[in-house]
């Protein structure tokens, strides 16, 4: 075997550990004289940073507020599923669900205060001259980790945005679907449906008759004009374990076992997908 590829299996099982975090952490207590050196060496990424923490107020207000977590983003047990799998899986569930499904805030809030520490320690190590060149690829391979996760808080937020800014006039009218957003969420919705509002009775609304100047009609044989979740919309269903009856009609029920895929209305398996009994494809 190499010496590279030795030296690679060295840094994953010394990061798995939290060897690289303690090290980092060491070089963070005793940097402190070096600070004016090392904050012109601030990280390129740094502006997108302000992107992430679009995620939620009430997130970053748990981040602050919880003990820094000493886990590294990348985890490699097998028993437990690691926060960035659980965030990957949510995000999935997010982009092919109908519907708004409850927001993660704690898990947000976990993985952006993570972001910020291996920021602060990779931006510090890069301004380390004594650094060696084993080290300067543990950097680059944080880095990009650091990216990875970025990449997906990016998308999760930007996934519930568009189906809040889609579904505003409808969320503002309906409680239940209020509980599964964030405050900062609800604010965004809230605004969203008033500009809206505001834009087409200016455009249009004013200069109809009064019985046609309203959002909120339902006219006959019509779609509605507020737009809704439509829970009837069919998506793929995978089981992560054993699901308990599947109820369609009287006489048609399905049993999904773990490892089963089927294709049916959202509707029928929204709860078990809140629960984590199964996933979408």
């Amino acid at each position: 075997m190499s010496s590279s590829s030795t030296s690679a299996m060295d840094w994953e099982a010394q990061y798995a550990a939290g060897v690289f975090e303690a090290n980092t952490a060491a070089l963070l207590r005793s940097g402190k004289s070096r600070k004016s050196r090392i904050g012109s060496l601030a990280l390129d990424s740094d502006d997108e940073d302000q992107d992430i923490t679009m995620a939620s107020a009430s997130a970053s207000a748990s981040a602050r507020a919880r003990p820094a977590s000493t886990a590294p983003i990348l985890d490699t047990r097998q028993d437990d599923e690691s926060p960035i799998s659980q965030l990957t899986r949510h995000w999935i569930n997010e982009r092919h669900a109908p519907d708004i499904l409850p927001a993660q805030e704690d898990l947000l809030a976990s993985l952006l205060d993570h972001i910020r520490r291996q920021s602060d320690a990779v931006q510090l190590l890069r301004g380390e001259p004594s650094a060696s060149e084993e080290e300067h690829i543990r950097i680059m391979l944080v880095q990009m980790e650091v990216e990875r996760v970025k990449f997906i808080v990016r998308s999760y937020v930007r996934t519930r945005l568009f189906k809040i800014e889609k579904f505003a006039r409808f969320i503002m009218t309906d409680t239940t679907i209020q509980t599964r957003i964030t405050t900062a969420e609800r604010a965004h919705a809230s605004r969203h449906a008033h500009l809206t509002d505001r834009h087409f009775h200016t455009s249009v609304l004013q200069s109809l008759p009064e019985t046609q100047s309203h959002l909120d009609d339902t006219p006959i044989f019509m779609p509605p004009m507020i737009t809704k979740p439509d829970d009837s919309r069919a998506v793929f269903v995978h089981a992560l374990r054993d699901c308990p009856p599947i109820r369609f009609h009287e006489d048609l029920t399905l049993e999904m076992k773990r490892g089963h895929i089927s294709l049916m209305p959202f509707s029928f398996i929204e709860q078990l997908l809140v629960r984590g009994d199964v996933e979408l494809l």
